[in-house]
C-alpha cells in the first residue's frame, strides 16, 4: 500500500502565485531530482536562493537522483511529494502499478535529451552505424528505456548490436577508452562528460533520438497525487517557483551556476554553464515553450507518444493520457513564460 504524505495547506503568496492571502504554515516539499547536482539542476537552486519557494510558503530541500527513473517510486510511495522524472518511464510504471498515486504535472524537457553518443573514430556517426558495434547502456537510464523505439524507427537489427550493461560512473570512461563504441544517455550529460575526459569534440557524434523518429516528451515534474489533493495551492506555488527559477537562469546563467556551486563546489563552473545552456537551448526553451510557456503539453503529440510507446511496450491496460499528465496544478500561462 502506498504511503500518504500529509502537509499543512497554505495560501500562495502574492509574490509567487499572484494570489492574496497569508501563509498559514511553511509547507515542506522535499524535491527528488533525477540526477546529480549538475548544470540543468541549477535553476532549482537559484529558485531556492532567490526566495521563490519560501515566498510561496514552501520549504524545499533538493536531493540528488540516480537516473531519470529514480524519482518515480520515491514519489509514488510518498517518500517525496515531488520529483523530476522521465514521463515515458512513468507511463510504464503506472501500467505496472495500477492506482499508484503519482502523475506528471509540469513538462520541463519539451524536447527530450535522449541520445546515443558515439565516437566517429570508432565508426559511429549515424544510427545505422550501431550495427556490429558495442553499445554501453546503464539499465536505469531514461535514454536506454526509449532505445527500442529509436531502434524500431531507424530499422536497426538488435541482433547485430552488442549491448553492454554499464554503470553510470563507468559509462563515459568506457567510451573514452574505446571499450564501447557508443553509449545511451542524456545529450548534455554524456557529451560534456566525454569532453571533460579529453575526447575531442569533433570525434563525438551526438544522435538525438528526437531528431531520429522518436516523438516523445522528456522529463517532467511529478507529484504524489495524495499530497497534491490535500495541498493543491502548495503544488501550484511550487510550479510557479520552478518556472520563475528557469526564467531567472535563462536571464542570468552565471547566477544559476553560482547557486549550483554552493551545493557542488567540486563542479567545473564553465563546464556546468555549458551543460545548462545546452539543456536550455535544446530541451527547455523550444518554439512550443516560447509561445505557450513552460510546463504544458500538446494533446495530439502526447497521443502520438503513447501510440509510439505501444509499438514496443505491451500495455496491460488501455493507456490513458489523463493518468500520466495533469495540467490542473499549472499556474496561468503568463507566469510560465520564460522570456
Amino acid at each position: 500500500m502506498f504511503n500518504r504524505l500529509v502537509a499543512a495547506a497554505f495560501a500562495a503568496s502574492v509574490a509567487v502565485t499572484g494570489a492574496a492571502g497569508a501563509v498559514s504554515a511553511q509547507t515542506s516539499m522535499p524535491f527528488a531530482l533525477d540526477w546529480k547536482f549538475e548544470g540543468p539542476a541549477a535553476p532549482y537552486f537559484l529558485a531556492v536562493d532567490s526566495g521563490l519557494f519560501s515566498d510561496a510558503g514552501l520549504e524545499v530541500e533538493i536531493s540528488e537522483g540516480k537516473g531519470s527513473l529514480d524519482a518515480i517510486p520515491k514519489v509514488a510511495t510518498g517518500a517525496f511529494p515531488v520529483g523530476f522524472a522521465d514521463i515515458n518511464s512513468l507511463m510504464r510504471f503506472l501500467d505496472q502499478n495500477p492506482g499508484a498515486p503519482v502523475t506528471a504535472i509540469m513538462m520541463i524537457y519539451d524536447k527530450p535529451p535522449f541520445a546515443v553518443v558515439g565516437r566517429k573514430s570508432l565508426g559511429v556517426e549515424t544510427a545505422k552505424d550501431l550495427e556490429g558495434k558495442v553499445l554501453g547502456a546503464p539499465p536505469p537510464d531514461g535514454a536506454w528505456a526509449q532505445f527500442p523505439i529509436f531502434a524500431a524507427e531507424n530499422g536497426l537489427d538488435m541482433e547485430q548490436i552488442t549491448v553492454e550493461p554499464v554503470g553510470f560512473p563507468t559509462r563515459e570512461p568506457m567510451l573514452a577508452e574505446g571499450q564501447v563504441a557508443a553509449v545511451t544517455g542524456f545529450s548534455f550529460s554524456s557529451t560534456l562528460n566525454l569532453k571533460r575526459l579529453g575526447v575531442a569534440e569533433d570525434d563525438l557524434s551526438v544522435i538525438l533520438m528526437a531528431d531520429n523518429g522518436v516523438d516523445l516528451y522528456g522529463n517532467a515534474i511529478i507529484v504524489n497525487t495524495d499530497f497534491a489533493a490535500e495541498n493543491a495551492e502548495a503544488v501550484t506555488g511550487f510550479l510557479t517557483a520552478i518556472a520563475a527559477g528557469w526564467k531567472a537562469a535563462i536571464a542570468d546563467p552565471d547566477a544559476a551556476i553560482e547557486a549550483l556551486l554552493e551545493r557542488n563546489p567540486a563542479a567545473d563552473a564553465d563546464l556546468e554553464k555549458e551543460r545548462l545552456q545546452m539543456a536550455i537551448d535544446d530541451n527547455v526553451l523550444t518554439d512550443f515553450v516560447a509561445e505557450n510557456g513552460l510546463g504544458g503539453i500538446d494533446a495530439d503529440r502526447m497521443a502520438s507518444a503513447i501510440e509510439q510507446t505501444a509499438t514496443v511496450y505491451e500495455f496491460t491496460s488501455e493507456p490513458d493520457a489523463a493518468l500520466y499528465f495533469d495540467d490542473s496544478y499549472l499556474p496561468a500561462a503568463d507566469s510560465r513564460m520564460l522570456k
